[in-house]
């Protein structure tokens, strides 16, 4: 028997119809605020003869389908998905010339996700989907220390950042001096805490932070002081004395308004005693009424018992006047004979008695 040798003859079969050729990547990273270009490239066959329609589309973070932008019928219709509207854009004035890429402006966080582009001609139909990730570069950070920076204590430093895409780092170094961080030193990278453990004076010094992510990085920097631990005695010391300063003050004051609000009680009390003692003024009539009896009274008192006969024979003067006698006008009064009035200083002398002189009165009882 003659061996048979088979021979297998591949001919490879030519593609035919719409073809997409761009072969960038499909896995986009920009930076929030930057421009991106979505690449999608095709090719026509002769027999793809039907109207041409270009359709992007994105996957929301729902898993929802959104149409972003369409060519059909010779022209483009931009504002299909209201979060995209007038951002988006054909790359080129006319796709039919085979340029179905589109350009994104002023990226957001919001614009990640898949997008797909479909080209259609019929028969030939061909897609392309890619993934855009919009990252927000690390914005300043703010480096602050938490709680107490004493000599003994852990002193903690701190560097955060409010917005960033993750994942980021973040790096401490030291400035000054030797630029070593202190042995005792921990750093958490994605916290970005540093840590320095039973901080001594040689920890003092100025210190650097700085937190990035794969499209940015910004930076801060801190002056860590580290002082000597408080003198508790002298503290304690400082505050009774405070307290007993007040203390005394305090009870001055009040000494002070007890001894004023003493003083004008009294007085008011003074006042009272004077208005309640003293008897109301009597009129210029009643006085001078008063002296005239009074002085009488007296010329009775000094006569001897062996002139009193003389001085009974006068009827005017042997008795006390009456109230209505006082309340008499001095008009009305009885008058004295002349003779009782006139007597001279022989007579009166020889008659025992003393001479007292008695005011002068005019009618109306006043003393002259």
């Amino acid at each position: 028997d003659r061996p048979y040798l088979t021979f297998l003859c591949i001919v490879p079969r030519l593609a035919s119809g719409l073809v997409i050729t761009s072969t960038g990547s499909t896995s986009i990273e920009m930076a929030s605020g930057q421009t991106v270009k979505l690449d999608c490239q095709f090719t026509l066959a002769a027999e793809d003869s039907g109207p041409l329609d270009i359709e992007w589309s994105l996957t929301t973070s729902d898993n929802q389908e959104k149409v972003v932008i369409i060519y059909s019928g010779d022209r483009p219709y931009e504002d299909y998905y209201a979060p995209l509207k007038g951002r988006v854009h054909f790359n080129s004035a006319d796709p039919k010339n085979g340029d179905a890429s589109i350009n994104v402006i002023g990226l957001k966080p919001s614009d990640s996700g898949p997008y797909n582009c479909k080209v259609k001609k019929a028969p030939g139909i061909g897609s392309r989907k890619m993934t855009l990730t919009v990252m927000v570069k690390p914005s300043k950070p703010r480096c602050y220390t938490d709680g107490p920076t004493q000599e003994g204590k852990d002193v903690a430093l701190k560097c955060v950042s409010s917005e960033g895409t993750n994942p980021m780092k973040y790096s401490w170094e030291k400035t000054s001096d030797s630029k070593l961080l202190p042995s005792s030193a921990t750093l958490d990278p994605v916290g970005g805490t540093l840590i320095v453990k039973n901080a001594s004076a040689s920890a003092s010094g100025s210190y650097h932070c700085t937190a990035s992510n794969r499209i940015g990085s910004d930076d801060c920097t801190l002056y860590l002081n580290v002082t000597p631990p408080p003198n508790t005695a002298g503290i304690i010391a400082g505050s009774i004395i405070a307290v007993l300063l007040f203390l005394i003050i305090l009870a001055i004051i009040l000494y002070c308004c007890c001894r004023a609000r003493h003083k004008k009680k009294y007085e008011k009390e003074i006042c009272n005693e004077i208005r309640e003692d003293v008897p109301p003024p009597k009129s210029r009539v009643s006085t001078a009424r008063s002296f005239t009896v009074g002085s009488q009274r007296s010329s009775l008192g000094s006569m001897s018992p062996s002139n009193l006969h003389e001085y009974a024979l006068k009827p005017q003067y042997d008795k006390i006047p009456s109230s209505e006698e006082y309340e008499r006008p001095p008009s009305q009064l009885p008058l004295p004979p002349p003779s009782a009035v006139r007597m001279g200083g022989p007579n009166l002398s020889r008659m025992g008695g003393i001479a007292v002189m008695t005011p002068a009165q005019n009618r109306d009882g006043s003393i002259v």
